[in-house]
């Protein structure tokens, strides 16, 4: 029964900030911020502990799996943009998660946060299911990691538009690439509000910045990981 109704609880939390979020616009309503706030208050009013909240939710967490494998349709659909402009992507995309994880790590160092939290903030830039993926194969604490990328998502998507104006981006190509590397998720939302085209290559972007991510995770993240240490 519990399974039933926090997996209803949180669909219906999710739909209602959703439909918030397109009658305001406002990146405060959005899905991604404002439904978990709503969820943490509703459970610490009702003294309902966190981890039954998530052992009754984890059919939510299962679909994460499915949405992966999900991402061959985009990339099926789209092959003939992915094969002529595979170039400019791989490039862009590969320095992207390259600066993405760097900047990441050296901040942290700054800061001077702990280890796991290091590692759990490294995968912050790729979409939730491969980031979960990553954070725990290089022994990051995954909830954490889901914190990260969201938020990355949200801002990335309230000054990606800016950034691309700031920058007189003109082009749907370096538009998409551009918000599906910077917000993953959240920037491909906001990369339909200008077209199709950068859209598609928000979403290809997207898919391309995980699977590279993948490789980082058993190659640059350890070497920074080791120089830390």
């Amino acid at each position: 029964m519990n399974i039933i109704i926090f997996t209803a609880l949180t669909f219906i939390f999710y739909k209602v900030t959703k439909w918030c979020y397109k009658k305001w616009n406002n990146p405060l309503l959005h899905p991604l911020l404002l439904s978990p706030l709503l969820l943490i208050l509703f459970i610490s009013c009702l003294h309902i502990p966190a981890g039954k909240y998530l052992e009754s939710s984890r059919i939510l967490t299962h679909l994460l799996g499915p949405a992966t494998i999900a991402f061959a349709v985009p990339i099926y659909k789209h092959k003939h943009l992915l094969k002529k402009y595979f170039g400019v992507m791989l490039i862009s995309v590969t320095t992207g998660t390259v600066v993405a994880i760097t900047s990441s790590y050296f901040l942290s160092q700054l800061i001077n946060l702990r280890a796991d939290f290091i590692i759990s903030i490294l995968p912050r830039s790729i979409t939730t299911p491969i980031a979960i993926e990553v954070s725990q194969e290089i022994g990051g604490l995954p909830t954490l990691t889901t914190v990260f990328v969201i938020i990355t998502g949200i801002i990335g998507g309230i000054i990606g538009p800016y950034a691309i104006k700031l920058l007189s981006l003109k082009s749907p190509i370096a538009k998409g690439l551009a918000l599906g590397m910077g917000a993953h998720g959240v920037g491909t939302t906001k990369a339909m509000e200008f077209g199709e085209q950068e859209a598609t290559f928000s979403t290809l972007a997207m898919i391309l910045a995980a699977w590279i991510t993948v490789i980082w995770g058993s190659s640059l993240i350890p070497l920074l990981m080791n120089i830390a240490s």
